[in-house]
């Protein structure tokens, strides 16, 4: 796998690399990356600052090194969520100043503690509203396996980050596929946890009501659970074994979505995966329940409604709690607070009610199976410029979302746990991405699935993480 950050962390607790060096490389490959635009701030000065403690605490303090999981291996957060202490966050937009101060997260205090050493920003698009992460402040970010594609949306510049090697594993916060779309058009594992398994204080307000989750973009299977494990709200602390989580002997049944409709195909290669995939798992003595597309219809058609809603008027709420200048906004984001002011409060009421439905239908498909099978993108990832944000027109820019990942919303609105890993690639080298639902608090049976189809082997880094031994 070229090295991750399990690997990376191995090497910098045994000795054989120091975390200075290694953040050391990891600045060299940003400057060397840099044209693929996937950092919008970077703090040379926090990452080795960090670094020298986590060295000094190794030798100082080695019984605590050592309950850091991924001391000493150097990360970058997301211009979005958080926050991150020291890091300017302005979301991608004109509209905030890039001013520290801001206190850590709980989240981001759990970031820390496992041991990471924080040295920027990733790039994303304004407000985290596309599926491509090329927001007018810039930079603009590319795909590293194919410049001339998307890295993905909103966590593209944590994307393009891990997949370039600069960092083995990036922060990503995912409230419409935001972590899954840029895991899978980079090749990356991608999960989106439960809703309420990750902290969201001290200053927690619901601001998208409970459809937006945050953890990280990984080039691993153990890299995802490791850090799962760390930063949930019931942290346990590292795996003991780094090895599958072990979901048991028993048979259980996998339910097998290879359609999604007339109106947003999924393209035959990556329909092809999402079977192949199953019959590895069937292979193992899984059972394989055929699922239908009109089983899922009106559920992934309620989801995309709720999403666009509950961003709009959310986003039209923050312009006027925060006082912004918003003539100074994109104007597909002015579009979209525009919306959410205009939406009839009965509107609202009606798509969180179906917001409901849509979480008791899968709940009753869960009754019958025991973890969905599914494509994740319907293409390979797009051009740059394929979500523009120089019009109003939020309809059209809903429509190119869905159209790209029809299901990626399905997960957000329903509050269940997905996952997405690279199962092959196409004809252009470009991964073949596989989408994975479970029940609710099921990340680990999940992760026992993506272990095992990440066994087979069908995906290969393109880039060694920096400072890697491997």
């Amino acid at each position: 796998m070229q090295g991750d950050a399990t690997g990376l962390a191995a090497a910098i607790r045994h000795g054989s690399l120091s975390a200075v060096e290694v953040m050391r490389t990891s600045l060299d490959a940003a400057a060397r990356h840099e044209p693929l635009g996937a950092i919008a701030y970077l703090d040379a000065a926090m990452g080795l600052a960090s670094a020298n403690n986590s060295d000094r605490e190794r030798r100082s303090e080695p019984k605590r090194f050592a309950t850091r999981p991924f001391a000493g291996v150097p990360a970058l957060a997301k211009d979005l969520g958080g926050p991150f202490a020291g890091l300017p966050v302005a979301a991608g937009s004109r509209l905030f100043e890039r001013k520290g101060g801001e206190a850590d997260s709980d989240l981001a205090s759990r970031f820390r503690d496992a041991g990471f050493c924080l040295f920027g920003l990733t790039t994303s698009p304004e407000f985290g509203l596309s599926l491509a992460s090329e927001p007018v402040i810039g930079p603009i970010c590319r795909n590293p396996l194919d410049p001339a594609r998307t890295a993905g949306g909103s966590s593209g510049g944590a994307a393009a980050a891990v997949a370039a090697g600069i960092v083995a594993i990036a922060h990503a916060t995912d409230a419409g596929g935001s972590i899954r779309v840029p895991a899978a058009c980079c090749g990356l594992v991608g999960m989106k946890p439960t809703r309420g398994a990750m902290p969201g204080g001290p200053s927690f307000g619901n601001h998208l009501g409970g459809i937006a989750s945050e953890l990280a973009v990984c080039r691993s299977v153990r890299d995802t659970a490791r850090i799962f494990d760390r930063l949930s709200r019931n942290s346990r602390g590292p795996f003991a074994d780094p090895s599958p989580v072990d979901i048991g002997n028993g048979r259980l049944r996998i339910g097998l979505l290879a359609d999604t409709g007339s109106v947003h195909p999924t393209e035959g290669d990556r329909l092809v995966a999402v079977e192949d995939a199953a019959r590895a798992l069937e292979s193992d003595g899984h059972e394989i329940v055929p699922l239908s597309w009109a089983e899922f219809e009106w559920s992934v058609a309620a989801s995309g409604r709720a999403f666009a809603d509950i961003v709009s008027v959310n986003l039209a709420a923050l312009i006027v709690a925060a006082a912004l200048d918003e003539s100074m906004a994109e104007p597909l984001t002015q579009a979209f607070a525009a919306r959410g002011r205009a939406l009839p409060a009965t509107m609202l009421w009606n798509t969180l009610n179906d917001a409901i439905l849509v979480s008791h239908n899968l709940w009753a498909l869960f009754d019958r199976v025991d973890c969905i099978l599914m494509p994740m993108l319907s293409s390979a990832p797009l051009a740059i410029g394929s979500f523009p944000s120089d019009h109003g027109d939020t309809d059209l820019h809903l429509e190119r979302m869905t159209a790209f990942a029809p299901l990626a919303c399905l997960a957000n609105i329903s509050g269940f746990p997905a996952l997405t890993l690279p199962f092959g690639q196409d004809e252009h080298g470009m991964p073949l991405p596989v989408q994975m639902m479970a029940p609710m608090g099921h990340e680990l049976r999940l992760l026992s699935f993506a272990a095992r189809l990440e066994a087979e082997a069908r995906w290969q880094h393109r880039f060694p993480v920096a400072g890697s031994l491997s």
